[in-house]
Order: C-alpha cells, then sequence, then structure tokens
C-alpha cells in the first residue's frame, strides 16, 4: 500500500460513499468510514482495507465521542469528507428538521472545528462537504433539508478561510447520480430530462471529483457542481 494517509468518510456504508471508499482504498488510502448501524452482510464480507466506526450524529455528545476516539488513537488525516446525509421531507417537522441540522451542519461543524488535533500537520490536508444542487434551488416540499444543507455549503465558506493555507476547504453538490433500484421507469424519465446531459452517471463520478479536489493545490473555498447541466434547463 502507497503512504498517501488516512481518509475519514463520514455515513458511508452504501451507495455512493461505500463506492468511493473502496475506490480510495484502491489508490493507497487507510480509509475509515461511520455509520450509524453495522450492516449484518459485512459479517460475512468484510469490507477490504476499510475500517468501520460506529458514530452516533443525532447528540452532540455522540459527535464528539467519535472526535475523541479519532483524538485518543492519534488518527493523523489527510481528507475529512462529510458525506453523512439524511433525506426528510417536510411532514417530519421540527423533528426532522433538527435531525437533519445535527447530520448536515452539527457533525461537520465539530469535526472541522477540532481539525488541528485530527489533521497531519505535515501535508496540505482537505475538507470536503458534500452538499445537494436542490440546496439552491429550493423545493416546495423538503424546505429543511435544502436550508441545512445550504447550511452546510456555509460552513465550507466559513472553514476554508480560518483553515487556510493548511486545510483546503471544498463542497460538491450533486443532483441525481444513481437511481434507486425500486425506482419507477416514469420516474427515471422524468428525472433524467432535468439535466441537459440527461444521463444517470453513477458513484464513479463523485470519486473523480474527490480526487479533483484533493489533487489541484490552488482550489478552495468553492463549491462543484455535479448535476449534468440541470442549471442549463
Amino acid at each position: 500500500m502507497k503512504a498517501n494517509g488516512t481518509i475519514l468518510i463520514t455515513g458511508a456504508a452504501q451507495r455512493i460513499g461505500l463506492h468511493c471508499a473502496k475506490r480510495l482504498v484502491e489508490d493507497g488510502y487507510r480509509v475509515l468510514i461511520t455509520c450509524r448501524h453495522q450492516r449484518e452482510d459485512w459479517a460475512r464480507d468484510p469490507l477490504d482495507g476499510i475500517e468501520v466506526i460506529q458514530a452516533d450524529f443525532s447528540t452532540t455528545a455522540g459527535i464528539e465521542a467519535l472526535i475523541a476516539g479519532l483524538i485518543n488513537r492519534g488518527v493523523q488525516l489527510r481528507t475529512m469528507i462529510h458525506n453523512a446525509s439524511l433525506w426528510l421531507g417536510d411532514e417530519a417537522g421540527a423533528e426532522g428538521f433538527q435531525q437533519m441540522f445535527m447530520v448536515h451542519m452539527q457533525a461537520p461543524y465539530l469535526l472541522n472545528l477540532a481539525s488541528e488535533q485530527l489533521f497531519d500537520p505535515g501535508v496540505t490536508g482537505d475538507i470536503i462537504h458534500v452538499s445537494d444542487h436542490v440546496a439552491r434551488r429550493g423545493s416546495r416540499r423538503h424546505a429543511a433539508y435544502c436550508a441545512s444543507k445550504a447550511g452546510l455549503e456555509a460552513l465550507s465558506l466559513s472553514f476554508a478561510a480560518r483553515l487556510a493555507p493548511g486545510i483546503k476547504v471544498n463542497t460538491i453538490a450533486p443532483a441525481l447520480i444513481m437511481f434507486n433500484p425500486d425506482d419507477t421507469d416514469e420516474y427515471r424519465e422524468r428525472t433524467l430530462a432535468k439535466s441537459a446531459l440527461g444521463i444517470e452517471p453513477g458513484p464513479e463520478v463523485v470519486y473523480q471529483s474527490i480526487c479533483y479536489l484533493m489533487d489541484n493545490p490552488y482550489v478552495t473555498g468553492t463549491c462543484l457542481d455535479l448535476n449534468g447541466g440541470r442549471n442549463l434547463k
């Protein structure tokens, strides 16, 4: 394995996050992922080269326990990717808004504040916030979700200024990346029509975006739109 350092990805137990974790392991990184619950299939088929850490982002104590555990172990990060996300509609009310605030804003905020203790001081580090294309468009049914993701983007700007030049801080704002297996043909067709490119790109494009932000030494405080040209429709 190449000595490329350690990467922490929050909420990477499945789909896009897990794909990126596996690809980064292939690149020679030590990869830590957080999740709320261990998956049963990991007992039968362990994740090669990926360390899973159970973390509860629903409370400040849970977030602080994760940070303390990383510091006590002497973890020195090269990159931290805030991928954990919660998709709730406005019918979830105040409780739903609070849950999304904790995952999308409180956890990244506290982890970023601890960056001086968590990052390897010998190399330029990266913090990458995974937002959502809809955060800047708004949504009739997901106002709280959009607001919490917009808050995440604001955190990215603030920490980019605060942590420079030692740590670059950027955002990725995806739209459709991959469908769920139970999505109907009608939904797929309608969703693909929303972008100029009209494709389901798959999780590899998120991995490519992460690599770009990590490799480029002159990018911080930016938001990389990953939406297939939805802004053109």
